[in-house]
């Protein structure tokens, strides 16, 4: 949620964001008119209720008075007319409390459409629109080496890795069976991957993937993101679409202790996108799926430190991906590809031999506070008051992209796929995976 000072004192820069990202550039001006309201009706209770106290505090003596047999003539009439008055500001106090829940409610529905606003340095335009920060890596010829290029799928079934045919049986289009050495990968990849987290200073953590509806609002997963959603309605439960909401919701309501900061996670979830709006698009394989298993990073920061803390979790993204030798590149968000958190976001794309284009495999974004105000987590400052922490995410491996990666970039002329030596311990040693017979 923005801090609404932002909104108060610089609206410009939040429509300014708005039009960036090609949002309703209107709704700051509602979200104003609401915070009016708001602002209104909070003084209209607030007076009320300090006149209601007044005279209380009139009343008292009075009544006693009277109780006593005291009062004077004058004291019993003025006593009947302050209880008149009480009795008419009772009911204007009540009707004054109700209309500042409904108009706080009202601005809290108009300001929670509003986007995180986007970092100055987050280029500009739609989802074409990114710019590329670097590639890394040396992309094959494989023309070159006489080898034809196999995609993942006919090489998941030489090595019996991957069964899309028996997990559409079951389950449906884009579910899947990892078998095998295709488990045997999945697993390597974790455990690779929770091996470098753990040695990077975060926490393993295996999190619930069924969540109430405050983590998925807080995380901002049930705004423009809601149509991906599976929900529950019998149980108003939500199927997370990444370990980001329940590491985020972790620490929820909670103030931090400003020297434990930034406090890091990796949580290891399986994940559930209904892939709404992606009808005909890599329908083949096991890049675009409704399930999958994710380790993903996240840390709590000081405010000041997000945008170093960010570079960091690029870095060890960077990383993970070198580790495995395969190619990528890193590109710089564009504004309107973003997630209503993400004030700005990297992607890292992984070459995909058999398409000749790079493809995502893993994002990393700065949410700045944004989340961290909608889920009420706090830490001090030096003058010991409560402020904001930022919150920054980050997947470090999502199974069946890096699997189709390994498969692609590494495979041989017969069918074979050569292990890179980072995972090589995780495989009992082997270099090299041979087909099935």
């Amino acid at each position: 949620m923005l801090d609404v000072r932002v909104l108060r004192e610089n609206p410009d820069l939040v429509r300014a964001s708005q039009a960036a990202r090609a949002e309703d550039v209107t709704a700051v001006d509602r979200a104003l008119a609401a915070d009016a309201e708001r602002r209104a009706a909070a003084l209209a209770f607030d007076t009320a209720r300090s006149e209601q106290k007044d005279l209380g505090k009139a009343i008292g003596p009075l009544q006693g008075k009277v109780k006593a047999g005291k009062a004077t003539d004058a004291e019993a009439a003025e006593l009947t007319q302050l209880m008149e008055r009480a009795a008419a500001l009772a009911a204007q106090v009540g009707q004054a409390e109700q209309l500042q829940r409904e108009v706080d409610a009202a601005f809290t529905a108009v300001i929670s459409t509003i986007p995180n606003l986007v970092h100055p340095a987050a280029p500009v335009g739609g989802e074409d629109d990114f710019v590329t920060r670097e590639t890394a890596g040396t992309i094959r010829d494989f023309a070159a080496e006489g080898v034809v290029v196999r995609d993942h799928l006919e090489l998941g079934a030489m090595h019996k890795a991957i069964d899309v045919e028996r997990g559409a049986k079951v389950s449906g289009s884009r579910f899947y069976y990892l078998t095998g050495i295709g488990a045997e990968l999945e697993f390597a990849l974790v455990n690779h991957a929770l091996a470098m987290a753990r040695a990077n200073g975060f926490t393993p953590v295996v999190p619930p993937t069924l969540v109430r509806e405050e983590a998925m609002e807080g995380t901002g997963f049930l705004g423009q993101a809601a149509e991906n959603v599976y929900h529950l309605k019998d149980d108003e439960m939500y199927l997370v679409g990444t370990a980001e909401v329940p590491l985020a919701a972790y620490h929820m309501d909670e103030i931090l202790d400003p020297n434990s900061l930034p406090l890091r996670y990796a949580g290891f979830s399986p994940c559930f996108r209904r892939e709404a709006g992606s009808h005909g698009k890599d329908t083949r394989g096991i890049i675009r799926v409704h399930w999958f298993d994710k380790v993903e990073m996240f840390s709590f920061t000081r405010v000041e430190d997000a945008e170093v803390e960010h570079e960091r979790f690029l870095q060890w993204e960077k990383d993970f991906f070198t580790s495995l030798e395969i190619p990528f590149r890193v590109i710089d968000t564009a504004t309107g590809d973003l997630g209503l958190s993400a004030a700005r976001k990297f992607d890292i794309e992984a070459w995909i031999p058999s398409q000749g284009t790079y493809r995502e495999v893993t994002s990393t974004s700065n949410c700045t506070d944004f989340q961290a105000r909608r889920l009420r987590i706090r830490t001090r400052d030096e003058s010991g008051s409560t402020t904001p922490v930022a919150t920054i995410n980050g997947t470090l491996v999502a199974v069946p992209r890096a699997i189709v990666a390994l498969l692609e970039n590494h495979q041989q002329a017969d069918g074979s796929v050569r292990v890179p030596a980072a995972l090589q311990p995780w495989l009992h040693g082997r270099t090299v995976l041979e087909p099935c017979a």
